[in-house]
């Protein structure tokens, strides 16, 4: 069923490229065939093509939590709660990707740690300051990420 809807989603794109819709729906078909990578990639198109569009950051979200990414997907759905609050799949999803990160934080921090462009953001005297708001204070995390460049150098 999946792989035929996602062949009926590839025609649907070749003749609309621009519908964002298509692209949500078809990331949640590779979802559900555990094609990660092709999931990403469409969750990521739908937001390019319409950042307002919840879907996209929702599918992105729970791809990434399926991938073991739970760090990424903590900010896929911070960002579809910043456009509705109060959606349900969002907070869910939140709060699955917040109880993941807590599991291992120890190699969370490793696997961050490896990462040279992770080492040079924490060498940034500010964002230390605001890693250790954060920290002790989640009201504060959500006011830091709602600013792009702090969000776009905590995702790494």
């Amino acid at each position: 069923k999946y792989p035929l809807a996602v062949q009926h989603y590839t025609e649907a794109i070749k003749r609309n490229p621009e519908d964002a819709k298509l692209y949500s729906n078809r990331a949640a078909c590779y979802t559900k065939l555990m094609e990660f990578p092709m999931a990403l990639k469409d969750s990521e198109e739908c937001i390019r093509l319409d950042p307002k569009f919840i879907k996209g950051y929702l599918r992105k979200g729970a791809v990434l939590l399926a991938m073991k990414e739970p760090t990424k997907a903590t900010f896929a759905y911070q960002k579809a709660l910043d456009l509705d609050p109060n959606n349900a799949e969002a907070l869910d999803g939140y709060r699955k990707a917040l109880m993941a990160e807590s599991e291992d934080p120890e190699a969370v921090k490793q696997k961050a740690m490896s990462n040279p462009e992770v080492q040079q953001i924490l060498s940034d005297p500010a964002m230390q300051m605001i890693l250790a708001q954060m920290s002790k204070d989640p009201k504060a995390a959500r006011e830091h990420l709602k600013n792009p460049d702090v969000a776009a150098k905590i995702e790494k």
